[in-house]
């Protein structure tokens, strides 16, 4: 009962903020079991787990997001483990209505102490991000992935009950995406969005500090802080054939997280997870904008 009060509690509140980058990426790269908080630690006493997930929220432009993801992490031995993740995104709003799978993820993670992880994976998106309507490109915020793929790097320490994470998210391929906003009228809503024409997006780097709260035996919660540096300005091509920056697409997004993790018993657990910004860059084409997103995740150990 607890934890519904406090989850009915915590939805009303976050649903206040104005918007802002919900993660680092549309793939939700700070999502994965070793960039989370309390990550695959948790599987001492059982060496498998599964995790089925879901998440809706709102984006700017009058889009609304949802979507769903399953997650499979395997401990090897004390040291070694490995995570794989299958995601889809669905997003609405301007008359358009996407929904797609989207990304898969593949990483390992290497426990060098107990207080010291690593990890180290890779992002591949299962579409290009070219997604249209009516013959004409759509904006990056209509496509159901960044469409790239990424190198993912993670480094984690414990201090105390502090857990600190560094990671770096790097594209390692672009994407396809052809959307160029003159090519609508000034009637449609199109017209105003950030050309991406040959998008080139640049890389993250990431830093979340967390703090474990043990409210009852059965209850935790998690709240955290999530920087992240987008590290250059995004590029696109006009219509002459120009390559140009977008300018103020560079720089920092601050995200406040909170997470609250009940214990049904010692195999199954349900997460309730909510984001919200603080701050947020003054150009963000890659369509990440979020005002809040919610998701609600049961995980099965075996």
């Amino acid at each position: 009962m607890k934890f519904i009060i406090i989850s009915i509690c915590l939805f009303s509140f976050m649903m206040n903020y104005s918007f802002g980058q919900g993660c680092s990426d549309a793939g939700f790269f700070c999502k994965i079991d070793g960039f989370k908080p309390d990550g695959s630690d948790s599987l001492k006493t059982f060496k498998n787990q599964i995790k089925i997930g879901g998440f809706f929220g709102s984006a700017d432009n009058y889009i609304s997001v949802y979507g769903s993801y399953i997650e499979f992490n395997r401990q090897v031995n004390e040291k070694l483990g490995f995570d794989v993740k299958l995601k889809s995104l669905g997003q609405n709003g301007n008359e358009i209505s996407v929904f797609e799978l989207s990304d898969a993820f593949l990483s390992s993670n290497y426990k060098v102490n107990d207080n010291f992880k690593i990890n180290l994976g890779i992002k591949v998106s299962l579409i290009e991000a070219n997604r249209s309507s009516n013959g004409l490109p759509l904006p990056m915020d209509n496509q159901a992935s960044l469409g790239t793929v990424d190198l993912l790097f993670r480094a984690g320490y414990k201090i105390k009950k502090f857990q600190i994470v560094a990671a770096i998210q790097y594209p390692l391929m672009q994407n396809n995406n052809q959307f160029l906003s003159n090519e609508y009228l000034d009637v449609s809503a199109l017209s105003f969005f950030q050309s991406t024409n040959n998008f080139k997006r640049s890389g993250d780097v990431l830093l979340r500090v967390s703090y474990p709260i043990s409210v009852t035996k059965k209850l935790k919660i998690i709240p955290s802080i999530l920087p992240i540096y987008h590290l250059a300005n995004d590029k696109y091509t006009d219509v002459l054939n120009i390559q140009r920056e977008i300018i103020c697409s560079e720089g920092l997004t601050l995200n406040g997280n909170i997470y609250l993790d009940y214990s049904i018993n010692q195999k199954n657990i349900i997460q309730l997870n909510a984001r919200v910004p603080l701050i947020y860059r003054d150009a963000r084409p890659d369509g990440l904008t979020r005002s809040v997103i919610v998701s609600l995740e049961y995980r099965m150990k075996f």
